[in-house]
């Protein structure tokens, strides 16, 4: 029942809550009203109207009384006090008479007899004593009818005393029997009335729960979207209302809103992260720029010298000097390759080629103290690597692992193929490095920053990931030992 009511109350406009709540409060108070009234009426007017009674009944018989005291005073020694005595208590007799209550429903068929026996024998008192009050005392007759009166005073004393007699009587059978009537309705009020209370309490905690609650909730929900943030839960209320309805629009904006803001997030995400890879295209570009200006800077009439390096090369044949010959060849090569070359994207046979006239000639220059070998397993024809890949790898190794090494030593270029990955590994007995300055290589590496010269570690890993996103190079080094440099190139995905 409790359920099927609040039901059919969340179901109402709030016009129709307000209209419900003001009439319940309203039709309580006006119920209160009629109960204190009733109990009002009954327990004054009903006792009231019996005090009356009793009150008339009483001022007749003080009246009469009064009378009949004066009039004896006056009959035995008349004088004009004692007439204007009289003619007052006359009067005041007769105003008690005629305020008697003659009501026969409220009086009862015995009062109401009594009360006009009353009425007509005052008549007759009245005719009968103003004739003896005319009559001289030497009339023959006057005692007669003097007596006659104070026989009829006698008789409406008698009956005004029996008349009183009653009504206290009858109003005390009255009031004992209204008197139950009256506590049980005044317990009754105070009863109804916490009834009443507990019904509006309950109706105000059904206003509260129907339109308040909702309201606090959107208030709370507001403050913390003001607050930026959205990701909260859906409010969730019972009303089937205006309040529901604005609730319901209320969690749709939300999360459109939400929606809206994490799909900016998402985009904004997105142009920062196409940003920075322009930017990082931009850089490696400038880079490129840079190492282009710098090579063809350190190219001082490269045609003229790659000239004079034939005609030596010529001189050298005609002398039989086969090793000086193959030297100037060699570097003819290498200078070639560089004048040909823009630093853009070579065949692993070429590079092996040139870095082997490189190694030859720094074979040549420090004799038995540096060894090279080339060990290559893969297609070198058909596998694409950035220019210049191998000799700033090798003038390092020489430069910094065996140079300082007064035995000198080995460099190894090892390549093989597996699956769809080709592996490049370039290796040296050196000095090595310490561990300091090798995480920091591996530190410019990730961070995609360093030396902005061409030649060297960090300048080849980032032109080989610019090349091959997917590809990877790593380096390993240990002081006195060597030092190693991995690369792993996939057949596909170059750029």
């Amino acid at each position: 029942m409790w359920r099927r009511t609040r039901r059919a109350w969340q179901a109402l406009a709030i016009k129709q809550k307000m209209m419900a709540f003001t009439g319940s409060v309203l039709l309580i108070i006006l119920l209160s009203c009629l109960l204190d009234a009733w109990v009002v009426r009954f327990s004054l007017v009903d006792f009231y109207r019996i005090l009356e009674e009793n009150s008339k009944n009483s001022e007749l018989v003080q009246a009469l009384e009064l009378e009949t005291e004066i009039f004896q005073k006056y009959v035995k020694s008349p004088d004009e006090e004692k007439e204007a005595l009289l003619q007052e208590a006359m009067q005041k007799t007769r105003k008690s008479v005629s305020e008697l209550p003659f009501d026969y429903e409220s009086l009862g068929a015995e009062r109401y007899a009594k009360t006009w026996s009353i009425r007509n024998s005052f008549e007759v008192y009245q005719e009968k004593r103003d004739r003896v009050l005319g009559l001289n005392e030497t009339v023959a007759g006057y005692l007669t009818e003097l007596y006659e009166v104070y026989d009829m005073q006698e008789y409406l004393l008698d009956y005004a005393r029996t008349l009183l007699i009653e009504s206290v009587g009858a109003g005390n059978a009255v009031y004992h029997a209204r008197y139950p009537w009256v506590i049980g309705g005044i317990a009754a009020a105070i009863v109804l009335i916490f009834l009443l209370f507990g019904a509006v309490l309950r109706l105000g905690r059904m206003i509260q729960h129907s339109i308040s609650d909702p309201v606090v909730k959107l208030a709370e929900a507001a403050r913390r979207i003001a607050a930026n943030d959205f990701f909260i839960e859906d409010i969730r209320v019972e009303n089937q209302d205006e309040l529901g309805e604005l609730v319901g629009a209320f969690n749709t904006m939300k999360y459109a809103t939400a929606h809206y803001i994490q799909t900016q997030e998402e985009k904004r995400a997105a142009l920062d992260e196409l940003h920075e890879k322009e930017m990082e295209r931009l850089e490696m570009e400038h880079r490129l720029e840079s190492a282009k200006m710098e090579l063809l800077m350190s190219q001082v009439n490269p045609h003229f010298l790659f000239n004079t390096l034939n005609v030596v090369g010529g001189m050298a044949n005609l002398e039989e000097a086969e090793v000086t010959e193959k030297m100037i060849h060699a570097l003819s090569d290498l200078l070639r390759y560089n004048l040909k070359n823009d630093l853009a994207a070579a065949t692993l046979s070429g590079e092996l080629k040139i870095v082997e006239n490189y190694m030859y000639l720094q074979h040549m220059r420090f004799g038995a103290r540096i060894s090279y070998k080339i060990d290559c397993k893969a297609d070198a024809e058909h596998i694409i690597v950035p220019a210049f890949t191998f000799q700033p790898l090798v003038e390092n190794a020489i430069i910094h692992g065996l140079t300082p090494k007064v035995e000198g030593g080995w460099i190894k270029i090892r390549i093989w193929q597996k699956e769809a990955e080709v592996f490049i590994t370039v290796a040296d007995n050196g000095v090595g490095m310490p561990e300091e300055i090798r995480q920091r290589l591996r530190e410019q590496l990730l961070q995609n920053s360093g030396s902005r010269e061409r030649i060297g570690f960090s300048n080849v890993a980032r032109r080989l990931i610019a090349m091959y996103p997917e590809g990877q190079v790593e380096l390993f080094s240990k002081e006195n030992k060597g030092t190693l440099i991995k690369i792993r190139i996939p057949m596909k995905g170059g750029k």
